[in-house]
C-alpha cells in the first residue's frame, strides 16, 4: 500500500489530502507544484537495510515503499532503473581527480534518464483509470512516455517542438503514439500540450505540473545511495532544464538520509546552458527566476521558461551545492571527451553535466580528493546528427590496403 500521506505545495506551503487534488495547488494555480511527502516510519518499516540486503529486483521498482502506488498491479514489464556506476579512471587521470564516477542512465529502456518518471505516471495513469496520457517535451520525456504508454497498451498524445531530434521523433512514431510537432519553441509547445490535456481529459505526464513523474525522478538519488552504500560522493552533477530532474534527485538522496541509510546528502550542482540560465541567473543574484533565451543545441535543456523552478533551486540552496553555466563549445568538448576516456556516450543535455564538473575543476571549486559522481542523462544515440558535427565524419576511402596506410600512419 502506499505510505503517502500529504501533497504540499511548494509555493505557498498549504497541504492537502492525496486525493484531494491531483495536480496543482488550487490556491497557486499552474506555479504551485505540489510535493509528495510519506509516513516515513512506516515506510522504514519496509525499507531498510536489512529489507534493501535481502532485495534481489534490480530495478527503481525495489523501493516501491518510498512511491505513490497501491500495489504493483499497473507495473510495466520493463526494467527501468538500478543502472551502472562506473568509476572512471582514465577521466580521473585528464582531469586530475581520484574520485570520479559516472552513472549511465542512458542504459534505461528508451535510452533515457525520463523512464524513471515515465513508468511511473504510465502506472498512475492505469491506476486512476485514465483512458489516454499526454506530455509536451524536446524529445526525452516524450519518447520514454510514448514507450510506456506503449507497453501498457494506453493511447499516448505527444507534444515536441520542431527542434526535436530526429532520433527522439524516430522513437515515438515507432512506439505509434500520436506526436504533434509544434511550429514553435519549447514553450509554445508546453503551453498547447496543457490545453489539449485539459480539452480532452488526458493524463497529464508533464512533470511540471504534475508531482508523480518527479517521484519516479527520485528513484535516481534512492539508488546512488543504496549503489554507495550510505555513503554517497561530496558532489552530484546534472544538467537543468525545467528543473524536475535534480528535484527529484536531490529529494531521493534526502529521504535516504532521512530514512538513516545514507550519511549524508551530497552538494547538487546544476548545470545550464548559457544560452538558457535562467535558474543560474536567479540562484547567482539571488532574486527570482527571469525568462530568458534557449539558444543551445543540447535540445533538452534548451528551456528559457522553467517549470519547475522552485523545486529546482531549493535543491541547490538546501544542498548547499550551486549552478554553473556552460557554452555550448564546452559542451562539445564533453561530448568527445567523456566517452573517448569512458566509453559512456552522451547526448549534448547529458554531456553538459559532464562540461560543468570540467568547469569547477578548472575554477578550483572541486578539488583533487571530492568525491564526484556524474549522471548521464540520456545515450548519445538519441541525437546523432549532434554528434557526427562534433566527433567530425569518417573519411571515405577506396578498397584498398595503401589508403589504410594513409588512415592509419
Amino acid at each position: 500500500m502506499s505510505h503517502v500521506s500529504h501533497l504540499r505545495c511548494v509555493e505557498c506551503g498549504r497541504e492537502y489530502r492525496p486525493t484531494e487534488v491531483r495536480y496543482t495547488c488550487p490556491a497557486c494555480g499552474i506555479t504551485g507544484i505540489l510535493d509528495v511527502l510519506y509516513d516515513y516510519d512506516a515506510a522504514k518499516k519496509e525499507l531498510n537495510h536489512m529489507s534493501l540486503a535481502a532485495n534481489k529486483e534490480r530495478s527503481h521498482w525495489r523501493y516501491l515503499p518510498l512511491l505513490p502506488l497501491t500495489g504493483r498491479q499497473f507495473i510495466q514489464n520493463l526494467q527501468v532503473g538500478w543502472t551502472p556506476v562506473y568509476k572512471a579512471n582514465r577521466v580521473e587521470a585528464e582531469l586530475g581527480l581520484k574520485h570520479l564516477y559516472i552513472k549511465d542512465d542512458g542504459r534505461n529502456p528508451t535510452a533515457s534518464f525520463k523512464d524513471r518518471a515515465s513508468s511511473l505516471s504510465v502506472s498512475k495513469a492505469l491506476e486512476s483509470g485514465a483512458k489516454a496520457i499526454a506530455c509536451a517535451s524536446t524529445g526525452n520525456a516524450a519518447s520514454s512516455c510514448a514507450g510506456f504508454a506503449a507497453a501498457a497498451g494506453l493511447p499516448c498524445y505527444i507534444f515536441v517542438p520542431k527542434f526535436a531530434p530526429e532520433g527522439k521523433i524516430a522513437q515515438l512514431l515507432m512506439f505509434g503514439a500520436k506526436v504533434m510537432v509544434v511550429d514553435g519553441d519549447y514553450e509554445a509547445t508546453f503551453r498547447l500540450s496543457q490545453q489539449a490535456i485539459e480539452h480532452w481529459g488526458w493524463y497529464n505526464r508533464n512533470a511540471a505540473i504534475n508531482p508523480i513523474p518527479v517521484e519516479g525522478k527520485k528513484t535516481c538519488g534512492l539508488e546512488i545511495a543504496e549503489q554507495f552504500q550510505g555513503n554517497p560522493p561530496d558532489y552530484v552533477f546534472m544538467s537543468v532544464g525545467d528543473g524536475c530532474s535534480i528535484a527529484g534527485t536531490y529529494k531521493g538522496l534526502k529521504e535516504m538520509h532521512l530514512l538513516g541509510l545514507s550519511q549524508h546528502v551530497p552538494k547538487m550542482i546544476g548545470v545550464q546552458a548559457a544560452g538558457a540560465q535562467p535558474l543560474k541567473l536567479a540562484w547567482e543574484r539571488n532574486q527570482p527566476w527571469r525568462p530568458t533565451g534557449a539558444d543551445t543545441f543540447a535540445d533538452s535543456i534548451a528551456v528559457g521558461v522553467p517549470r519547475n523552478p522552485t523545486k529546482a533551486l531549493n535543491a541547490i540552496r538546501e544542498s548547499g551545492g550551486r549552478f554553473v553555466a556552460v557554452s555550448d563549445e564546452e559542451i562539445a568538448s564533453a561530448m568527445r571527451l567523456l566517452p573517448r576516456l569512458s566509453g559512456v556516450f552522451a547526448e549534448p543535455a547529458a554531456a553538459a553535466a559532464f562540461a560543468g564538473l570540467i568547469q569547477c575543476v578548472n575554477s578550483g571549486i572541486v578539488r583533487s580528493t571530492d568525491r564526484c559522481l556524474v549522471v548521464v542523462t540520456g545515450n548519445g544515440l538519441k541525437d546523432s546528427a549532434s554528434a557526427i558535427r562534433v566527433a567530425g565524419a569518417p573519411k571515405l576511402i577506396p578498397p584498398d590496403l595503401d589508403a589504410v596506410r594513409a588512415v592509419v600512419e
